[in-house]
């Protein structure tokens, strides 16, 4: 299984509605794609910001290409990401898991 990782960051004032905007829109988009295993959506925060890591559990490197294309270490953003991202990292990290 392959763990891919992605990061984001949204002001504070946000924060609330973008775990909103993931929870109906991008969080049923990954679990309806074929090969998708799980999930994990982390957040902290500080006076000004809330940070996001957000770790899907994929069958393997192809069947990610079913959710992000063929590129798959490309980030994939939807429209509305603009409305409450401060920063659109290109890239997202992949990891073989290798034990749980």
């Amino acid at each position: 299984m392959i763990a891919r990782i992605w990061e984001g960051k949204t002001k504070l004032e946000h924060l609330k509605e973008y775990e909103d905007f993931m929870k109906i829109r991008a969080i049923p988009d990954y679990k309806n794609t074929l090969g998708f295993v799980r999930l994990l959506f982390l957040k902290n925060t500080d006076s000004k910001f809330a940070y996001f890591k957000l770790i899907t559990v994929w069958e393997n490197l192809e069947v990610i290409k079913n959710f992000a294309g063929e590129d798959y270490e490309k980030a994939k953003y939807y429209p509305e990401d603009k409305n409450y991202l401060i920063d659109f990292p290109e890239k997202v990290m992949h990891f073989e898991i290798f034990a749980e």
